[in-house]
């Protein structure tokens, strides 16, 4: 059996490059819901078998704005969430700056932890566990979640460490192709900001 896996970033919001967001509802702002929307004509003639999302209500927009076009419904994964970033949830970008357990988080990504949250490891492991379990519906599903799980699921695909995961861009509104056979997974695009 084989399929593919298309890994969409949700649209932006105004917290985006400012704050860790983590698991906050935030919502789209005008220029995500634009994003979304241009994803949306990107997809418009691809046939969805399913369309999943994150619960965080950023990806759920963006899924809605896609399904809206398919006449499809959007199943909520929680394994497609968010890193639980714990303590770190809600602070701006300045104020972790220097803070030593951020700077080794993000030179560490494989070893270190976040305060009273997840590991990296943990939120690769159940979002990769979810796209593996794809492979047997055959067909094309769209999943919508957020950059670090996309990089992550990434890294993961290539046998890189999570060390590596700042070396991928995921942008706004960007789409990720996987196909998947064999139970193997290869990457076709990554990060395709639709136009």
């Amino acid at each position: 059996m084989s399929a593919t896996v298309l890994l969409a970033r949700h649209g932006s919001h105004d917290e985006v490059g400012a704050v860790l967001s983590g698991r906050s509802e935030i919502a789209l702002n005008a220029a995500g819901r634009a994003e979304a929307a241009r994803l949306a004509d990107r997809l418009a003639s691809t046939p969805l078998r399913a369309i999943h999302a994150s619960p965080r209500r950023r990806t759920r927009e963006t899924a809605e704005i896609v399904a809206a076009r398919h006449g499809l419904p959007v199943t909520l994964v929680d394994a497609l969430d968010e890193v639980d970033f714990g303590a770190w949830t809600g602070r701006s970008f300045d104020s972790l700056d220097g803070d030593p357990d951020w700077d080794r988080w993000n030179a560490e990504r494989a070893t270190a932890s976040t305060p009273g949250g997840e590991t990296m490891a943990a939120a690769v492991a159940r979002a990769t566990a979810h796209i593996a379990s794809l492979e047997g519906d055959g067909g094309t599903t769209l999943c919508v979640s957020h950059c670090d799980i996309i990089r992550g699921v990434a890294a993961h695909v290539l046998g890189l460490g999570l060390d590596r995961l700042l070396a991928f861009d995921c942008a706004p509104g960007s789409l990720t192709t996987l196909a998947l056979a064999g139970g193997q997974g290869r990457i076709v695009t990554l990060n395709e900001v639709p136009q």
